[in-house]
């Protein structure tokens, strides 16, 4: 990696307006910024609308990093996308542009900007755990309770993916999960800038609903059938995208649509706020409430031959 070329982070809750603010400074750059997306779902190829990825003439007007990676069909690991990102990464600073990191999943910036320690995978322990899941997920919360109580205190009992994966680890690992953990909780020396982009909880509660109904017009029910009748269907992982699993209901049991959709909407909001405390936690992330100093802001880092400081 050429040290002296500049990256940056800009981050924050669903809907705040950091992909519009992203792409109208790289395609101002005239090529010079490339974005690398930080969204656990934008990875599943087909799964467009409602991950708000940019559309076709978006990407051809500005390189985009880091979507369609897989099927929806496949698993897909926090390992995995720091292993990409990083070749995304350098294949940016090889032809001498800027990498730009923008997205809300906030462990999957984590482990690339702080170069986390990621457990590994067991997954025969694994198939075991969602079988037992698929009957009485409450069973193995407790059941981590036990093992990991600390890693159970911090996720909800309700949430089988991260269960699920918790007690992979502690099993397989024969550590606890949450000894991995210890990472998100202390945070070192700025290594790469962060800039967070918020705005008050009643506008973004106002864009999620306009938005999720616009993605509703263009087609997203459509999308969804589509993605359930290709080969391998949708797989565990790609199935809890917000906005999928509630039309999934819709889909394959029948539920009403607009039960379905409201449910997503409220959905959205609480990712929403989960993502905004989450980056509010780390005291490195320099907050902007306007989009026009969050983006003077990017400039300023990204023009800076030492904006780049990740060792």
């Amino acid at each position: 990696m050429n040290p002296t070329l500049s990256s940056a982070a800009l981050v924050g809750p669903t809907a705040s307006g950091k992909s519009a603010l992203a792409h109208e400074l790289a395609l101002e750059s005239e090529g010079n910024v490339e974005l690398l997306s930080v969204d656990a779902m934008g990875v599943y190829r087909g799964m467009d609308l409602a991950t708000a990825k940019p559309t076709r003439k978006e990407r051809d007007e500005v390189s985009y990093h880091l979507l369609d990676l897989v099927s929806p069909s496949e698993e897909f690991t926090v390992a995995q996308f720091q292993r990409e990102a990083r070749t995304a990464e350098t294949r940016v600073a090889h032809v001498g542009h800027r990498s730009l990191y923008v997205g809300g999943t906030g462990l999957y910036g984590r482990a690339v900007i702080d170069d986390l320690d990621i457990p590994a995978r067991y997954p025969e322990i694994r198939r075991t755990l969602e079988e037992r899941a698929d009957v009485n997920l409450q069973g193995l919360y407790d059941e981590l309770v036990e093992r990991d109580p600390l890693a159970a205190s911090r996720l909800e009992a309700t949430n089988e993916r991260r269960v699920v994966r918790a007690l992979e680890v502690t099993l397989g690992a024969k550590r606890p999960f949450s000894s991995y953990g210890e990472g998100l909780l202390n945070y070192g020396p700025v290594r790469v800038v962060q800039v967070g982009l918020d705005c008050d909880l009643a506008v973004l509660d106002e864009r999620i609903e306009r938005r999720f109904r616009s993605w509703m017009d263009q087609g997203l029910p459509g999308e969804i059938d589509e993605l359930l009748r290709a080969p391998g269907g949708i797989g565990r992982t790609a199935r809890q995208a917000v906005g999928y699993r509630e039309l999934l209901r819709h889909l394959e049991e029948g539920e009403p649509l607009e039960v379905c959709v409201q449910d997503a909407i409220t959905r959205s909001r609480r990712l929403a706020r989960r993502q905004r405390s989450w980056f509010r936690r780390d005291p490195r992330v320099e907050w902007f409430g306007d989009v026009t100093s969050a983006k003077r802001r990017l400039l300023e880092v990204l023009s800076d031959a030492n904006g780049f400081v990740r060792d």
